[in-house]
């Protein structure tokens, strides 16, 4: 089989690096991720970020193959199996995502993370290749005795991060989230199947973690983006309110199977699931702009339209008598009942976290092998604003 080169904005020439990855790639589940965009509604802010999850996955997989060369050349040993297992991880860890990546994971499969729908996907997948992605679901779920490939998939450093980071920061525009992920990637090492990072590699991971805070408050949550969701949200909570051939009628046939099934066994949803993607989302909208349910159709042109809510961001939470206050304006003004100013009037907050203790530390390396804990060091300037969780608040409102 040929191996393919995908040319890459942001590493140049990606070969597929085996057969059977390139089988893959081509798998029906893998290709539904060119369209899906990797960073939901910020397009209405941030006009150049339209690249997709397939996109990711292919820059993630890369990373993968640049990461077991420099951990070969240190003396790890990873066979060409335990490779390959990686190299599909990646790829395929964001299966699981649906329209607009984030903004709907649970407003269409409520309780169910992207996690648990990428693992369902894969082992649909593993069925139909016969057990040859048996390493793969171990590494993805941990259950493997060599941890540090799970660490490599899902940890503070992984390599789904170093290439979303890069990856949104060059569409975006906003500079400060670009990261060196090679050098991360160079200033990888293992000990005792852990993954840890040479100890001169602190402040490049420090300046990872800082730009992550960064993309996440300028990019991420930006108020633009992340209320023009809340809109999308409220949308699909209106649309599960109507009665079953309704839905039918404005859904397309993979939307409609599966918010009349939600009820159904997770293996059930996949067939619905796997069909679903951003366009199935827009022809919905369009088709909910003009109907006859009145809520719905002002929710639907408002995404169109980009013509979105007001947004106060403020760092103390609205008092509930503010958001009475605002609901009792706008209830009068747009002749809404109380149950339907919730969809137009909102509050809630925002939160991220730089670098969170509770999880797996980063653990840093000397020449002589003696580990020591990343947030141990002296040398760490920012590592209160790293391990604070910052909190926003925001009210929402009619223009």
């Amino acid at each position: 089989m040929k191996l393919t080169q995908y040319n890459d904005p942001i590493y140049g020439f990606i070969t597929i690096p085996t057969p059977f990855i390139g089988k893959l790639i081509n798998h029906p589940y893998v290709q539904r991720l060119r369209r899906i965009k990797q960073m939901g509604l910020s397009f209405l802010v941030f006009p150049s970020t339209e690249h997709t999850r397939f996109q990711h996955a292919l820059g993630a997989m890369h990373l993968a193959t640049k990461a077991v060369v420099s951990l070969r050349k240190q003396g790890v040993k990873i066979t060409d199996w335990e490779a390959e297992a990686l190299y599909a991880a990646l790829l395929l860890h964001d299966l699981g995502h649906g329209p607009f990546s984030h903004a709907l994971e649970h407003a269409l499969l409520p309780d169910t993370p992207h996690e648990k729908i990428s693992l369902a996907l894969m082992r649909d997948i593993n069925r139909e290749f016969e057990g040859k992605l048996d390493l793969t679901i171990q590494m993805f779920t941990n259950n493997y005795s060599r941890g540090f490939f799970n660490q490599l998939i899902s940890s503070h450093i992984d390599l789904d991060r170093l290439d979303y980071l890069k990856r949104d920061s060059f569409y975006s525009g906003v500079t400060e989230g670009n990261i060196n992920s090679e050098r991360l990637i160079t200033m990888m090492t293992v000990k005792d199947d852990t993954l840890v990072f040479f100890t001169k590699a602190i402040h490049s991971i420090e300046k990872f973690l800082l730009a992550r805070r960064m993309m996440y408050w300028s990019v991420y949550l930006h108020k633009t983006s992340f209320v023009a969701e809340e809109l999308l949200i409220r949308f699909f909570k209106r649309f599960d309110q109507l009665d079953k051939a309704i839905k039918t009628s404005l859904a397309t046939a993979a939307l409609a199977g599966l918010v009349n099934n939600k009820t159904a066994e997770l293996e059930d949803k996949i067939p619905h699931f796997s069909h679903l993607d951003d366009n199935d989302i827009w022809v919905t909208l369009k088709a909910a702009s003009n109907c006859d349910d009145a809520i719905l159709a002002s929710l639907a042109n408002m995404i169109l339209n980009r013509d979105l809510l007001k947004i106060q961001i403020a760092n103390q939470a609205f008092s509930t008598e503010d958001l009475k206050d605002k609901q009792q304006s706008f209830m009068q003004k747009l002749h809404l009942t109380a149950t339907e100013i919730d969809y137009f009037v909102f509050s809630g907050s925002l939160s991220t976290q730089g670098y969170n203790l509770d999880e797996q530390p980063i653990q840093l390396c000397s020449l002589d092998g003696a580990l020591t804990l990343f947030d141990a060091s002296s040398e760490i300037a920012h590592f209160p604003i790293l391990t604070r969780k910052d909190y926003k608040y925001f009210l929402a409102f009619p223009k």
